[in-house]
Parts: structure tokens; sequence; C-alpha cells
């Protein structure tokens, strides 16, 4: 890992943004269930929805918004109610 995370919380939703050597991930927690949204390392490949940050790959999307409503869905939650760091806001093609 390296030392670039970032984390967020609003209406029960608690956000991580991290790097690691291979992808950039951001978790989101609420109530129990886990949903990341996965980018390479560059920045340019399209975004993976998964359970968790090791979690089964369920969706690709080209779009950041595609993939955070997914995101919600997965943990019940309305989309404009997720907390997105500052460093992960340029997620996505």
């Amino acid at each position: 890992m390296t030392d670039t995370t970032a984390t967020a919380e609003s209406a029960g939703i608690a956000a991580r943004y991290e790097e690691t050597e291979a992808e950039r991930l951001l978790t989101f927690s609420a109530d129990g269930r886990t949903a990341t949204v996965a980018q390479n390392r560059e920045g340019y490949a399209m975004l993976k929805v998964r359970t968790g940050p090791d979690g089964d790959e369920l969706e690709r999307y080209y779009g950041f918004d595609m993939a955070l409503d997914h995101a919600a869905e997965l943990l019940g939650v309305a989309v404009h109610d997720l907390p997105v760091p500052e460093a992960a806001a340029d997620m996505g093609m």
C-alpha cells in the first residue's frame, strides 16, 4: 500500500479511498455491507464494481456515475448519499 488514503463519512456511510501498487480503490461501508469501485493505478481503465476490496467483480463501467449508482444499489442507499473523498473524485474515463 502507498500512503495515499482518504476517508469520508455521511448519512451512516463510510468511504475509504486508497491506492495499492496496482489499483485505486474506493470502498463504501454501510450496515455491514460493502461495495468497492476499483480502477487501475494509471486511471485510464474501466471501473470495476466489487463486493469489497478483494471481492468478486460484479460489473465494469466507463463512467464513475454509473459505478457509484451500482455501489449505492449494493448498499441499499441513495447514490447522492455516498460520500466521495476528494482524492477519488477523478475516477472514471
